[in-house]
């Protein structure tokens, strides 16, 4: 049997995404195949040992899920002579959690899918789901994102990028800059996922106080000029044994009583959106939006996962984002673009897994 740490929760803005993410994974993962080690990290960091009937109960229903710091404290391989991890119980007592196979990384957001998590994973030589540091940090990372796939010939939005010391420096510049952009436009945290701290601004007056919301977020933010066009996504797996990419069907979101895809939405089915998946398009339209994907993926040099977001605005697809670690809850599109492939969730687990233990690092 394969022995699976699952690590979720996290300091980031997204801790309850990733937690809902852990039920939906822990609730269908092949038990006689897999036992799964599930390990919480806390708001403060601390890494706990959590029960397994908690966390395959998690949803983003009324009240968010959250790690409950319960005293435990787990502890990862000390170097990559072993892959024991161990535990020390809330009274102080050690004891080992036998040897892991794989590691899957199940956090959205700074400190988990921006390369930390995996940065320590690979000090210990431990196999894991999912993308490298690089790509992770390059897919935490909307600047830097954008930077890199337009270099590699991907069309993305306009945009600007701005800290409050350019601000405080000039402003005058930096707002020229910004207003240079058509509206509306999206201000958002450089490295936030979610839609966490995004504002939609259709009047100038309006971006000072979206610039205070993303500044919570992250010292740096990107006002973007809106793209008019569908709302599609595709997701990416990695090809085995040095295959090309694979890209899923595509899926559309439908907005037809909200601003934009916000975090309701996303997580909690509020009303005015709706997910379509597979997406109508023309044949050679799907091909092109694959192609674009896959390429984004390479980009970055994508390993594992990812779920590639686009505006497609009739002429041409215009990619928002890559998300090198999408959502796995019941609602989210990473997941239902695979079902509408033919891939079910739990052979979409399966099939992380055994990438994330045949990639080398």
């Amino acid at each position: 049997m394969i022995r699976v740490a699952l690590l979720f929760g996290g300091r980031s803005s997204e801790h309850s995404i990733s937690c809902a993410t852990a039920g939906g994974v822990l609730g269908a993962i092949d038990r006689e195949r897999y036992e799964v080690v599930p390990i919480g990290i806390t708001r403060d960091g601390a890494f706990t040992l959590q029960d397994p009937a908690t966390v395959a109960g998690f949803s983003l229903g009324a009240e968010l899920p959250e790690v409950v710091d319960n005293g435990t404290r787990v502890h990862v391989p000390e170097s990559a002579a072993t892959r024991e991890f161990t535990v020390v119980a809330a009274d102080g007592v050690p004891a080992s959690l036998g040897e892991v196979d794989v590691a899957f990384p199940i956090l959205h957001g700074p400190f988990g899918e921006d390369g930390t998590i995996q940065g320590l994973l690979e000090l210990v030589g431990l196999p894991y789901v999912g993308n490298g540091v690089l790509a992770s940090a390059l897919g935490m990372d909307k600047h830097f994102t954008k930077t890199v796939l337009e270099g590699a010939g991907v069309t993305v939005a306009p945009w600007v990028t701005v800290t409050r010391a350019d601000l405080a420096a000039n402003r005058e510049l930096w707002q020229r800059r910004m207003r240079g952009l058509d509206l509306p436009v999206f201000v958002k945290p450089a490295r936030a996922g979610s839609s966490v701290g995004v504002t939609k601004v259709s009047s100038w007056d309006d971006l000072d106080a979206a610039l205070e919301t993303a500044f919570h977020e992250d010292h740096r933010v990107l006002v973007e000029a809106a793209v008019v066009g569908r709302e599609l996504e595709c997701a990416v797996l990695q090809g085995r044994d040095g295959t090309p990419a694979r890209v899923s069907v595509a899926g559309e979101i439908v907005i037809t009583g909200r601003e934009f895809y916000d975090f309701d939405a996303k997580y909690r089915d509020a009303p005015g959106v709706e997910l379509v998946c597979p997406a109508e398009l023309r044949e050679q339209e799907l091909a092109e939006m694959q192609r674009i994907a896959a390429r984004a993926f390479e980009a970055i040099g994508g390993a594992g996962l990812a779920r590639v977001d686009f505006f497609f605005t009739g002429a041409g697809f215009v990619v928002n984002e890559i998300n090198t670690m999408p959502g796995f809850t019941p609602i989210s599109m990473f997941p239902a673009c695979w079902l509408a492939s033919g891939m079910s969730y739990p052979e979409l687990i399966d099939e992380l897994i055994t990438l994330g233990l045949a990639t080398e690092r």
